[in-house]
């Protein structure tokens, strides 16, 4: 471990730095029956020392703003961080001395509002955690890397919500280091410090506490011992919107109408909305021929106002044998915050605040804490193995129909440098390595299921109730039926070297895909029948491309991707990689190509194309145009409203060796491709730790066509209808609508 002597050390009698000291981290400390004595006093005097650093911390930072450092930018900069830490000081007291069981829903609500402002609308733009602000008045050296501390400070609300003492305490242990550099800075040598001393402070604060972070994290992902969330959703009354507030979460109208509608719905809805999630994580083992009685805990992800449904999903688990998990989505560097969710999570205050810290690691991305960071995981995962083996995987329910969200790409934000962005794709992918070896790929499943939210409709609750009963109905169709058709295509595509796919209108798609070639046509299919079990709602037949021969260009007018929205996006592929990409958002090409390139590629020189799939699900696809929010469904409901291709990893990532038959019981055999069959001599080559299904809407699709060994071409789709014998039944939703 780095040892260094900092500023708090060299200059601050009140206060030490005891980053080194490495003390575990302890949440409130309580002896519990079953315990140790020992145990106890053990976690009695942890708590106690974390104690003396917040008081120590409390007495320097609350001095701060009525300091002077002869620069008044930095003064008032700094003067607003301590502000802002005590203000989580107090919401710590407030948690821990039982506020919530007090507070009225207006408190609560007003409190709630506090904690966010600085980053809403209308604010942000003033507001240090906006890295343009912090350029503008602290300059290009310190900007960035002080808009960043802000960020890292902003996860504490979270945190203080769980009475995560030690978090409170190691931020402003942080705080106080960058505050006292400067301050010596000034009064020693009259200048303010080097950007390096700075940066540094930052690095070593990210390294060395990876390994709390480490063990924290994964003991949350695989150990149901008091998990914070799922207290909340079995111990509070929800009735009452406050449980809300408990979380930290921002608590927007879309919580809080989403908790309201839900709480409103008959119990048989709700009841039917969780059966059907939990069936189909309980069907995606058992179609697969994976042992869930082997396993012992399930991962909860959700978004804050499903917790009536969520408290019944945990029923149903339990009948199964599982104990639920969850963990809050990342907001701190130490968890690696994401664009894209992954826990359970309140409302975005605001997403280009999300969007511009997203690439802040690149303050201190090396190989030197890559190491380390891997080096902690498999620590942490060794403290946790028997656990880990018993992790059945993520149970997640997704939402849409939040309002369009145009993103500014801002220079002042840090970004990736090239060496820095290879640096991360080959974390992503040792770390997930990493984690198959304790969470085997080949023993775990999923489910994902998705429902709007009430901004879908903004103002109408009345239709947003309607097209929520539809999802609901779409989410619960007859698989058995879409099964017997499904299979009619299967038929036709089984035997067939490629498929040739077209747009119409102004799409622009030309794509020739190549398929597995069949040994055994009695026992063997390339095609795998998909009904309701981990991807739901029903619809659609899909399979892994055969590289060589698949290329052409694939365009789609409007897509979201990730919570991303793209126009006009293209990519051509060439040997079933991704030769050139580009979409319509910005008006410089260089932004749209950086934009594809990070969130589509993530940051990937090429992709391969892992999957193509045929969506039959015309229902939702004609219920999406007769409420006009075709535009805003997540691709888990649009990739079944046409043909989608996607680019990553194939839907059989990690687990080729496992064989698998569709319900007629031939068995799958396009299971790989010819980068996946590197998997065993060179798996950094096989795998890409990625997978983005992009889908051709029906309105959009001139053709779909399979071609045979001998040049016949057998129509599938004609301008947006089915055409193949015995799939016509999928066109009865859409003749129903005469002028889609």
């Amino acid at each position: 471990m780095h040892v260094r002597i900092s500023r708090v050390e060299r200059g601050q009698e009140e206060m030490t730095d005891r980053r080194d000291e490495k003390v575990p981290g302890t949440d409130k400390a309580e002896c519990s029956g079953g315990r140790e004595a020992s145990d106890c006093q053990k976690e009695q005097e942890e708590h106690a020392l974390w104690e003396e650093r917040w008081r120590l911390c409390r007495d320097r930072l609350g001095r701060i703003p009525g300091e002077h450092l002869g620069e008044p930018e930095f003064e008032a900069y700094f003067a607003q961080m301590a502000r802002f830490w005590l203000q989580m000081s107090e919401t710590y007291r407030f948690v821990e001395g039982g506020g919530f069981e007090r507070a009225s829903l207006s408190e609560l609500q007003e409190r709630n509002r506090a904690l966010y402002e600085d980053v809403l609308p209308g604010r942000y733009e003033q507001s240090y955690a906006d890295p343009a602000c912090a350029v503008r008045r602290l300059g290009e050296t310190f900007g960035p890397m002080l808009s960043f501390l802000y960020a890292e400070l902003r996860s504490l609300i979270g945190f203080v919500h769980e009475e995560r003492l030690d978090d409170l305490v190691i931020r402003g242990e942080l705080l106080a280091e960058v505050y006292t550099a400067f301050v010596y800075g000034l009064a020693e040598d009259g200048c303010l410090p080097q950007q390096e001393e700075i940066r540094q402070i930052l690095y070593w604060f990210v390294s060395d506490y990876a390994d709390e972070a480490a063990k924290r994290r994964i003991r949350e992902l695989v150990s149901p011992e008091d998990s914070f969330a799922v207290r909340i959703l079995e111990e509070s009354d929800l009735s009452d919107p406050r449980f809300l507030y408990r979380y930290g979460e921002y608590v927007g109208e879309n919580e809080l109408a989403t908790a309201e509608f839900l709480a409103q719905l008959p119990l048989d809805t709700v009841r039917l909305m969780a059966d059907t999630y939990t069936e189909g994580y309980r069907i995606g083992f058992a179609v697969t021929g994976r042992d869930l009685s082997k396993k012992r805990t399930v991962e909860l992800r959700y978004r804050l106002g499903f917790e009536r449904m969520m408290r019944l999903a945990v029923e149903n688990f339990a009948k199964m044998g599982l104990r639920p998990t969850a963990h809050r989505a990342a907001a701190s560097i130490l968890y690696d915050p994401s664009l894209v969710k992954n826990g359970y999570f309140g409302g975005s205050a605001n997403r280009q605040y999300e969007f511009d810290h997203k690439d802040d690691r690149a303050l201190f991305l090396d190989r030197q804490l890559v190491n380390r960071r891997l080096e902690v995981t498999r620590t942490a995962f060794e403290a946790y193995r028997i656990q880990a083996a018993g992790y059945a995987g993520p149970a997640v329910v997704e939402t849409f129909g939040e309002s369009r969200f145009d993103p500014v790409n801002k220079p002042q934000s840090l970004s990736l440098r090239d060496g820095q962005s290879r640096l991360w794709v080959e974390y992503r992918s040792r770390a997930g390595e990493l984690q198959r070896e304790y969470i085997p790929e080949e023993e775990r499943s999923f489910t994902i299921i998705a429902f709007p939210v009430p901004e879908i409709f903004p103002g109408d609750r009345e239709r947003y109730g309607a097209f929520f009963r539809e999802v609901v109905r779409i989410n619960t169709l007859d698989y058995q039926k879409y099964r017997r058709i499904q299979q009619t295509l299967i038929d036709a595509l089984d035997g067939s070297v490629r498929c040739e796919i077209r747009g119409r209108g102004g799409n622009r798609t030309d794509l020739r895909v190549s398929i597995c070639p069949l040994r055994d046509p009695e026992k063997e299919t390339a095609f795998e029948n998909c009904v309701a079990d981990v991807n739901i709602p029903v619809g659609e037949v899909f399979t892994s491309p055969v590289l060589a021969g698949t290329e052409g260009v694939l365009h789609v007018s409007r897509v979201y991707l990730n919570g991303l929205e793209y126009r006009d996006l293209e990519l051509t592929f060439a040997e079933g990689r991704v030769t050139d990409y580009t979409c319509g958002n910005f008006e410089r090409e260089e932004e749209n190509r950086a934009f594809v390139r990070e969130n589509v590629l993530f940051r990937h020189d090429t992709l391969p194309m892992g999957e193509f799939a045929i969506g039959t699900n015309t229902t939702a696809y004609v219920t999406a145009k007769e409420y006009g929010v075709e535009d805003r469904l997540p691709i888990l409901i649009a990739e079944k409203m046409g043909p989608h291709f996607a680019v990553g990893d194939t839907c059989y990532a990690h687990a080729e060796e496992i064989r698998v038959f569709n319900p007629d019981g031939r068995e799958i055999i396009a299971r790989e491709n010819e980068l996946t069959r590197q998997r065993d001599t060179a798996p950094d080559k096989a795998y890409f730790h990625c997978h983005t299904d992009i889908t051709i809407p029906y309105d959009e699709l001139g053709e779909l066509n399979a071609v045979r060994p001998d040049g016949e071409v057998i129509p599938l789709i004609r301008d947006g209808r089915f055409v193949l014998p015995g799939t016509e039944e999928l066109n009865v939703p859409m003749e129903k609508r005469k002028n889609l």
